[in-house]
């Protein structure tokens, strides 16, 4: 079972909290370009952070097949043999290395950062082959 961690939705929660704040202090100084900003970002921010709050866990794996995220925060269970492939994308650009976990069921190809895995993508591509063998 891979999550997220619960500092990052803490973070998340947090700074939405901080552009909210940010908000109402441009608001109550007559500052309405700042209020367009911080009010979007507040709400991009906090849904994010409510979303790793109600779907922690992005990706699971059992003997019967995967469990994956689907959408905001519905679940889709996946089974072996419709696994086709794991890997990982890593890319470099600009000196910084990411990588990106691609699980590819045929008719989806669920995507997970290191950040919605708790883990390195390329530990848990790892463990998902030898489990789905």
């Amino acid at each position: 079972m891979w999550r997220v961690r619960r500092e990052l939705a803490v973070f998340k929660i947090l700074g939405a909290l901080a552009c909210a704040g940010l908000a109402v202090y441009w608001y109550l100084g007559g500052d309405l370009r700042g209020v367009i900003l911080a009010v979007p970002a507040a709400v991009l921010v906090g849904a994010m952070g409510l979303r790793d709050v109600l779907v922690p866990v992005r990706l699971a794996a059992d003997e019967s097949g995967i469990t994956v995220t689907h959408g905001f925060a519905g679940r889709r269970h996946v089974p072996w043999e419709d696994v086709q492939d794991v890997k990982v994308d890593v890319r470099t650009r600009f000196g910084l290395r990411s990588e990106m976990l691609e699980i590819d069921t045929g008719d989806h190809l669920h995507i997970f950062s290191p950040h919605e895995l708790g883990a390195s993508p390329t530990e848990v591509a790892a463990a998902l082959r030898r489990r789905g063998t």
